[in-house]
């Protein structure tokens, strides 16, 4: 994963987790590169001073709450938080990879049989919060980090207990991301379950098989109301023909017409096994195909800001009113950056196959040396900065 140097207003240090660089940012907070006092990495997630309330400390406290709940290998493990915090901060483990959506756009979709390895292996870890009775609600290819282990799922910032007769947000909206958000979810609907994540794996699995999402527009309403609309079919076109069959039960309109994440795993592994494969075969060939080549010497990296879909961007929250048809002459609303990023045209993904052989992995570099070269950044970047 691509890292920038810090700002002369970045904190150094937080919570005993020395910070090396920026990961990426969004609408609420920053995400750092952080390293404890024994060496172990981390993704330290800040609060902008800017947004810090009751609110914003509450939905926080909540999020540290359910990582503290769900573990798992495909669950970015907590470290650390304190949501009392003058900035609230939590600290998770660090998968050096790129997210899903990253790599699709880079490399291009993905073979049929390692969509249905992907499936088999999110859908499993899903299947261990929904035991929980947890959802995530917020399933989307940025939020899927494909790391030299495999992939992981990342930010629980907006998964609730689904029997949870209390909410943190307003009557009357919605919070997701519009793109792989059911209908029911879409609709306002609460309480949700689980056959929202089923519904937002699906549309995760189509976009790593064709680059594209079930629903697509120009216009946030537009879209909402082609989600919401039962007589809507979901794009399917380029989905292989094997994959078809899931990925129409998954993206099914009613919620009862989904199937359950135990069964997903099950039909990928139909899909694995028909191709003469092992599902643990087809999870090495995944990682292999997806494992990010060797880190950026921390003296090579990057001085741009990363793009927001690699940020932890927290999802929207829109009235339900504003989501109803607008007159004909009505001026479409202003769209967030958020929304921007998530509805904006699609560019052509790189289909290219990969076939240099990866050097082997850089060592790690020892705890003293990347402090040292993290004050000589921080040094370089102040002298060159305009302010």
């Amino acid at each position: 994963m691509q890292t920038t140097p810090l700002s002369p207003e970045d904190p150094a240090e937080l919570g005993g987790f020395e910070l090396l660089g920026r990961i990426g940012q969004g609408g609420m907070g920053q995400v750092y590169l952080g390293e404890s006092p024994g060496g172990e990495p981390a993704a330290v997630k800040v609060i902008k001073a800017s947004v810090v309330d009751s609110e914003a400390r509450l939905r926080f406290a909540q999020e540290i709450e359910v990582l503290k709940t769900i573990w798992g290998p495909r669950i970015a493990a907590f470290l650390d938080a304190d949501p009392e915090a003058e900035r609230p901060w939590l600290a998770t483990e660090y998968v050096d990879g790129p997210d899903l959506r990253r790599h699709i756009t880079t490399h291009g979709p993905l073979p049929a049989v390692l969509v249905a390895s992907l499936g088999a292996t999110l859908a499993e870890a899903l299947a261990a919060v929904h035991k929980q009775d947890l959802v995530h609600r917020d399933l989307k290819p940025a939020n899927i980090l494909l790391g030299p282990n495999g992939p992981k799922i990342i930010d629980f910032g907006l998964a609730v207990f689904s029997e949870a007769g209390v909410t943190l947000t307003a009557p009357n909206t919605v919070m997701g991301t519009p793109t792989c958000m059911a209908p029911e979810q879409a609709s306002g609907v609460k309480p949700l379950s689980s056959p929202v994540d089923v519904y937002a794996l699906g549309a995760v699995l189509l976009y790593a098989a064709t680059g594209h999402y079930p629903y697509e527009a120009a216009n946030i309403h537009v879209l909402f109301n082609m989600i919401i609309q039962s007589g809507n079919e979901p794009d399917l076109s380029g989905v292989p023909d094997e994959l078809v069959p899931l990925l129409t039960s998954m993206l099914a309109h009613s919620a009862g017409d989904r199937p359950t994440m135990p069964e997903v795993v099950q039909r990928c592994r139909a899909v694995i096994e028909a191709q003469g494969l092992k599902v643990a075969q087809a999870r090495r060939r995944l990682t292999t195909h997806t494992a990010p080549g060797p880190s950026v010497p921390s003296a090579e990296l990057p001085t741009q800001p990363l793009p927001q879909s690699a940020a932890e961007v927290p999802a929207p929250t829109l009235p339900i009113t504003q989501l109803l048809p607008r007159p004909v002459d009505a001026p479409p609303p202003a769209l967030t950056p958020t929304l921007r990023a998530d509805i904006a045209p699609r560019e052509p993904a790189a289909r290219t196959a990969r076939t240099a052989k990866r050097p082997a992995p850089a060592p790690r570099r020892h705890s003293v040396q990347a402090r040292k070269v993290a004050q000589q950044l921080r040094e370089a970047y102040a002298q060159s900065a305009k302010f």
